[in-house]
């Protein structure tokens, strides 16, 4: 839910004049009527598109326009918390800037801001883009509390990667508030080390590579928008056939999160036979609750280092796999799918993989041993997979809700090869549904030639062989259809 709310004026340091009330907003979007900043437009109308630069803020907080006529100053009567250090930063490197604002009744409401000349200032930045970047990642992040303190930082991003030291330190003077305090307290550390000249080369570029990590990740805050409880129902007919109990428990949780707007203490663990469709349930559930996902596949991983990275000391040294997810996703929120779970715990290294998993479900926050930072895991919904639960530690079992997944029944099979598997084989391959026809002996046929698998892989794979032969004996015989009855099944299958 949006928040939008005023606080009072902050006071102005030494003789500079703050002229501003901070405004408090959590919308992602910059609009006319929810701007960014409001400007003084009492004596002058502003055009819809006005250049300038915002003033040195230790003089006053206002914009100076330059129109046609000459240049005129502009008080900033309101803005954004969550843009009064990069207004600061603007002015105090003197860049120019253009305006996109409409005039309101109560000053001129500006809801876009965009880089031009620099008009003999300084662009600390070294990439392009970094102003646009810089405003994306604001619109889409939490306002900064109230009591942080106008010096300290914030945080957020978008397209473009924060690589030089330069970018990381703008980014930090312009964004740092916005950060959780131990990832601001930590990048403050690490960019003092990635400065200093009395560290080694080595440590100096770990400490940047480290704050590059960091810095890319959108740290985002816990509060989940709702959601259509029939769309999921929607999506979860859409992927999945039958399983009614596997949905209910699915909406459950959607409703659950409605009513909280935080996710689940516990994560699902999808039990079953392989093939019953237990990783297309995880990707359904991440599509429902619109975040990112990255897949842990458990059977290869043997090493707990794998997961929590290597220490700094090595001249090797990485982050695990877990911090190069929330990398690859770009954000803190996000599905982790931890596929066959009951072998986590035939760890081979110097420790049990296992054991990593159990700081990460327990959302208290994830140490990396390269990063040496705890970073916060409250947005991470756990689902997992396993074939065999009693393989599974009770400490790792406690940490879910589990959703045992039966097989399916023949009837079942019958609907979903007929319904959703061959119709899905024909669409890839460009087919058309009276090109290539299933006789009712020929699914008979099918059914039985899978009787004795677990799953409904064996009856996918099926339906791409008898679509394939389809294709071609349509281009290479020339016929217009195939039927397939059970002798030519019984035939291609064998």
């Amino acid at each position: 839910m949006p928040v939008f709310d005023f606080s009072e004026s902050p006071k102005g340091n030494g003789d500079g004049v703050c002229t501003y009330t901070i405004v408090r907003s959590e919308e992602q979007t910059a609009t006319a009527e929810r701007p960014m900043l409001l400007l003084d437009n009492a004596k002058r109308a502003w055009k819809h598109h006005s250049c300038g630069m915002f003033t040195n803020p230790v003089k006053r907080s206002s914009f100076e326009f330059k129109e046609e006529d000459g240049v005129y100053a502009a008080d900033i009567l309101q803005i954004d918390a969550r843009f009064v250090s990069l207004v600061r930063w603007l002015g105090e490197n003197h860049i120019s800037v253009r305006l996109s604002g409409q005039n309101r009744a109560d000053g001129y409401a500006v809801y876009k801001i965009r880089e031009t000349a620099f008009g003999g200032g300084t662009k600390l930045s070294a990439e392009d883009g970094f102003l646009q970047f810089m405003i994306g990642r604001l619109l889409s992040c939490s306002a900064p509390s109230e009591e942080q303190d106008e010096d300290e930082e914030e945080e957020t991003a978008d397209h473009m990667k924060l690589t030089s030291l330069q970018s990381i330190t703008d980014f930090m003077t312009c964004a740092g508030r916005t950060l959780p305090d131990n990832i601001r307290l930590w990048a403050r550390r690490n960019l003092a080390v990635a400065r200093s000249n009395e560290v080694s080369p080595e440590e100096r570029r770990h400490a940047q590579r480290a704050l590059s990590i960091m810095m890319n990740i959108q740290w985002k805050h816990q509060y989940f928008e709702s959601i259509d409880p029939k769309e999921a129902r929607r999506i979860l007919d859409e992927e999945l056939y039958g399983l009614e109990r596997v949905k209910q428990r699915i909406i459950e949780t959607v409703i659950q999160i409605n009513r909280t707007h935080t996710l689940p203490a516990y994560g699902i663990l999808l039990v079953g036979p392989a093939g019953t469709g237990k990783s297309q349930i995880a990707y359904a559930v991440a599509r429902i609750l619109k975040l990112p996902w990255t897949t842990l596949d458990m059977s290869s991983i043997h090493d707990p280092e794998q997961l929590t990275g290597s220490a700094r000391v090595y001249a090797n040294a990485k982050p695990g796999i877990i911090l190069e997810a929330f990398l690859a996703a770009g954000e803190s929120n996000l599905v982790f799918i931890i596929n066959e779970l009951d072998k986590a715990s035939s760890g081979k290294g110097s420790g049990n993989p296992a054991d990593v998993l159990l700081t990460l479900l327990d959302n208290l926050g994830f140490t990396d041993n390269y990063m040496e930072c705890m970073v916060p895991t409250s947005g991470v919904y756990p689902i997992a997979t396993a074939n065999d639960k009693e393989r599974i530690s009770a400490p790792l079992m406690s940490r879910f809700a589990v959703i045992d997944i039966p097989d399916y029944t023949p009837e079942e099979k019958r609907i979903i090869f007929s319904r959703f598997a061959l119709p899905r084989v024909l669409q890839r391959m460009g087919l058309h549904e009276d090109e290539c026809i299933i006789a009712p002996d020929g699914l008979d046929e099918v059914i039985r030639y899978y009787a004795g698998t677990t799953g409904i892989r064996g009856l996918e794979q099926a339906a791409e062989h008898i679509a394939a032969n389809a294709l071609y004996r349509i281009e290479v015989s020339g016929v217009r259809s195939v039927t397939y009855d059970a002798v030519m099944v019984r035939e291609l299958l064998a």
